[in-house]
């Protein structure tokens, strides 16, 4: 059993526990005191006392936000403080320098910057960095202000230009040998790159140099700056280094661009490339050890140089459009930089400048090829006129052609230069270029496409005969459209099936200038595209074919109507001979068929806007469409499409046949469709006995009896309304027999709206005898009637309703 003590017992056995634990807590507390007289600085002490409850004024990790808050503060006030001693010191030297004797100027300025410059030391030692360089910032302007008071008092006459250069020059010497010597400091190794872009600059201005000689003071600074790029101390010395390098560099090589453009002469043009050479040489030196984006767009720049030098050299004495052909091939000539050893990205940015002047010589070129594209769209103005004496004189006053007699001379270098990176490109791989596959169609599509262009260029500037003109164009098409059927699905046989297109409708346009090359044109384009679609394996390529087949018989049809004398409502059905050819092939060539019918659709429609002028043939027109899609409905799989559009037709075509023998009886032109849309219906409802009558005979009844029921309430016969009300009983009652809702909804209003209509004179005039208060009375006695029969009358409607819904 546990023993329990007494109370007098228990409550000394708790004094001395007590007692125990004091003399414990004096025992920790001075120890907690010798650690606090150890440890340094003071500040330690909070952090090591244990907390004695939730932080109630924020998380533990909170004191790094002041420490962090202090660290701004501080920035800010020293920034605050350096900025006003600068503003004090500029204050001082440009207003207050002449209150004092030429001793006390130079023991101030000498004793407040040598102060600046020494300060920093200490306070480094001491690890108050933001203060050191607060006040070095301060020593850079104060020796700034210092050779702007040396140039104001010990050499007033010096030019002042020479001047700041020297000074430039000097304080870019001295703010670097600080900045290696005080090497904590951030900023005076930057201060001293930047100044180190003004000497040559400005010692150039001072000595009146030519342009040339700018661009030269410029390049030897930026060759400066990639040396400092490269191998200078610190991120922040070799950004700004590249900086300067790049904004010097850029100006020296415009200097040079502009001076070798403008030259009249070789001799007056090797200065310029010599600076342009010389600057590539500076980037392609910075860019061999340069990061892999710097180093990219320093070797489009050295390429870029080069092509520049050199062609500025050898274009002088040419004009302008062949001086472009000569930039080519300075820019073609960098590609061998596929078989050096150079880096990557160097590689990369010599290529890029290469391909950046290929592009601009076929910018300058494309125009030409346009203007033979688009430029033959002006013979639709003139279809027929005859045949004009030149090729240029059929495309229009749309470019000034002597000056692009170089444009087929650039499509074919670059078509060649296309070729030979297709033929030769497995024999770089392994080096700094691996072509991705789409590269490698664009390249190997761009061939053919610029020879094409080329040889279109060609044709216009040479200014051949018209037929020798429409001749090669319809051979181009050949050659395009048998590359495309050739190479099978792939880039490239889309790319020349494209051209293949667009060339055969240029030289159809082109063609329609001429009644006979008319025919020659179309009649072979019809025969190319016929060809190409039997032997093409792509069902896209076969599709487009076809219906560039098609519609090239279109127009030869158009064209036999034309030649025959004919208008244009009479050759409307020649022009449908088309979409019948279209119709029968559809059934055999099941890939294209549904392409050709399109494309007979499109040759139905060009009848139909032919005939529009001439009622009769319009009607003859619609009708001929309706038994093309009627014949086209025979198939299970254009049934329903062509069915209705059949239907269709049949109709507008009686519309038009009736309109044009001035019929104006509006049951002459829905009689026919009602028993025809009647029939579908009866058709239906055997198919499905549960479909509704609205769906079965609505439209049917209604397309008749509500024309006929608008026109009986015009008409003043007795004629038209009677057969009406007759009609509109025998449906009526049908529909009663029958129990179908909508022949005995519809036959009953049309009924009882024709005999109100019968009637309604007759009660004007029984209303027109009765006296004034006869009508109150009547409505009140219809009230008590009603009312009285309430029950009935609702039990005789809901009956109804029930019957009525109970019906089809």
């Amino acid at each position: 059993m546990e023993h329990v003590p007494p109370p007098a017992e228990e409550l000394a056995l708790l004094d001395q526990e007590l007692v125990r634990l004091d003399a414990r807590r004096l025992q920790l507390l001075n120890r907690r005191a010798w650690l606090l007289s150890v440890l340094r600085p003071p500040v330690a002490a909070p952090a090591a006392r244990p907390p004695a409850g939730p932080f109630a004024w924020g998380p533990p990790g909170g004191a790094a936000a002041p420490a962090a808050a202090s660290s701004g503060v501080q920035n800010v006030l020293l920034l605050l403080g350096g900025l006003l001693l600068t503003i004090a010191a500029i204050a001082f030297t440009l207003f207050s320098w002449g209150e004092m004797g030429i001793a006390g100027r130079s023991a101030v300025l000498a004793a407040v910057t040598v102060g600046a410059l020494v300060a920093p030391a200490p306070l480094l030692r001491r690890g108050l960095s933001s203060t050191a360089e607060a006040l070095a910032a301060l020593a850079l302007v104060l020796t700034v202000l210092d050779a702007y008071a040396l140039h104001a008092v010990a050499a007033p006459d010096t030019d002042g230009l020479g001047f700041a250069a020297v000074a430039s020059a000097v304080l870019a010497s001295v703010w670097a040998a600080y900045g290696l010597w005080l090497g904590r400091l951030r900023l005076p190794l930057p201060a001293a790159v930047a100044a180190g872009q003004l000497p040559l600059l400005l010692g150039a201005w001072a000595a009146g140099a030519p342009a040339e000689g700018f661009g030269w003071a410029l390049l030897v600074t930026a060759a400066a700056d990639v040396a400092v790029a490269l191998w200078g101390r610190g991120l922040a010395v070799r950004v700004t280094a590249a900086v300067g390098a790049s904004a010097t560099g850029a100006f020296a090589l415009l200097i040079g661009l502009g001076l070798s453009v403008s030259a009249d002469g070789p001799l007056a043009a090797v200065g310029p490339g010599a600076l342009l050479l010389a600057g590539a040489a500076v980037a392609l030196a910075g860019a061999w050890r340069a990061p892999k984006e710097w180093a990219v767009a320093a070797g489009a720049v050295a390429g870029l140089a080069s092509v520049a030098a050199v062609g500025g050299v050898l274009r002088t004495g040419l004009p302008w459009n062949w001086s472009v052909v000569v930039y080519l091939l300075c820019g073609i000539a960098l590609l061998p930089v596929l078989r050096l050893r150079v880096p990557r990205p160097v590689g990369r940015g010599v290529l890029g400048a290469s391909a950046a002047v290929t592009a601009g010589a076929l910018v300058w070129a494309l125009p030409v090829v346009a203007a033979v594209l688009l430029g033959p769209v002006s013979v639709l103005t003139d279809v027929w006129s005859g045949a004009p004496e030149g090729f240029r004189a059929a495309l229009g006053p749309s470019m000034s052609w002597p000056a692009s007699v170089a444009s087929p001379v650039v499509l074919v270098v670059v078509a060649g230069v296309s070729a030979g990176l297709r033929l030769g490109w497995a024999r770089v791989r392994g080096t700094f270029v691996s072509p991705r596959p789409g590269w490698r169609v664009a390249v190997g599509a761009g061939a053919p496409v610029l020879a094409w262009g080329a040889v279109l260029a060609l044709l216009a500037v040479a200014d051949v005969p018209y037929g020798v003109a429409v001749g090669v164009e319809l051979l181009l098409v050949a050659g395009l459209l048998g590359l495309a059927v050739r190479r099978g699905s792939g880039g490239v046989s889309l790319t020349a099936l494209v051209c293949g297109l667009v060339g055969a409708v240029s030289a159809g346009l082109l063609a329609l200038a001429a009644e006979p090359a008319t025919y020659a044109v179309f009649g072979g384009l019809l025969v190319l595209f016929a060809g190409a679609a039997s032997r093409s394996r792509a069902v896209v390529a076969q599709s487009v074919l076809a219906v560039g087949s098609v519609l090239c018989a279109i127009v030869m049809a158009w064209a036999a109507g034309a030649s025959l004398g004919w208008s244009a409502p009479h050759s409307a059905p020649v022009v449908l001979v088309v979409p019948a050819v279209t119709v029968l092939l559809g059934a055999r060539l099941r890939v294209v068929a549904l392409s050709l019918e399109v494309a007979g659709a499109f040759g139905a429609l060009v009848a139909v806007g032919l005939a529009v002028t001439d009622a009769p043939f319009l009607a003859l027109v619609l009708a001929s469409c309706g038994v093309l899609a009627a014949g086209t409905a025979v198939r299970p799989e254009r049934r329903p499409a062509a069915g209705y559009l059949a239907g269709a037709l049949f109709v507008l075509a009686a519309w038009v046949r009736l309109a044009a023998s001035e019929v104006s009886d509006p049951e002459a032109y829905t009689l026919p469709v009602s028993v025809a849309a009647f029939a579908v219906g009866y058709l239906r409802r055997r198919r499905d006995p549960a479909a509704s009558s609205w769906v079965a005979y609505g439209p049917a009844l209604s397309m008749t009896l509500v024309p006929s029921l608008m026109v009986a309430w015009n008409d003043p016969g007795w004629l038209r309304p009677l057969l009406l009300g007759a009609a509109a009983l025998v449906v009526t009652l049908v529909g009663a027999r029958l129990r179908l809702q909508a022949p005995l909804v519809l036959g009953g209003a049309v009924l009882a709206l024709d005999g109100l209509h019968e009637l309604a004179p007759h009660v004007v005039q029984v209303f027109d005898a009765l006296p004034r208060w006869a009508f109150p009375a009547l409505a009140g006695l219809l009230l008590l009637a009603v009312g009285a029969t309430y029950e009935q009358r609702l039990r005789d409607a809901r009956r109804v309703r029930e019957t009525l819904s109970r019906m089809r």
